[in-house]
């Protein structure tokens, strides 16, 4: 039984959930808006959404956190510089998620998450 388990594992093991969560991060910082499986939103949601609060300090700290999670240079700068100052006064809530259509393959539920 999963009661009161913090996490979705998604499928994989810890390693490339990590890896996972970290692509789509870093895909949303650069588009704006993907499209993925809802289970993958849901999950992307708490670990984005973490990130933006930490880029909110907007000092070098800031970046340091930011990019020991995404180890990317060019996301982490938009982050910190550009997406985070947006949502300084917000108390969280910085994504939004629509359930979108059924996938015809495996029919999972698919999703859009965006930046609010």
């Amino acid at each position: 039984m999963r009661h009161r388990h913090g996490y979705r594992k998604l499928g994989r093991k810890s390693q490339h959930r990590a890896a996972l969560l970290k692509n789509l991060a870093i895909a949303l910082t650069e588009h704006g808006r993907i499209e993925t499986t809802l289970p993958k939103a849901k999950e992307l949601r708490k670990y984005y959404e973490k990130l933006i609060s930490k880029a909110s300090a907007g000092d070098f700290n800031a970046h340091r956190a930011v990019f020991a999670q995404l180890q990317d240079k060019q996301s982490t700068k938009k982050l910190v510089e550009e997406i985070a100052p947006e949502y300084k006064e917000r108390p969280g809530g910085y994504t939004r998620i629509i359930k979108t259509r059924v996938r015809r393959g495996d029919a999972a539920e698919m999703a859009i998450i965006e930046l609010v």
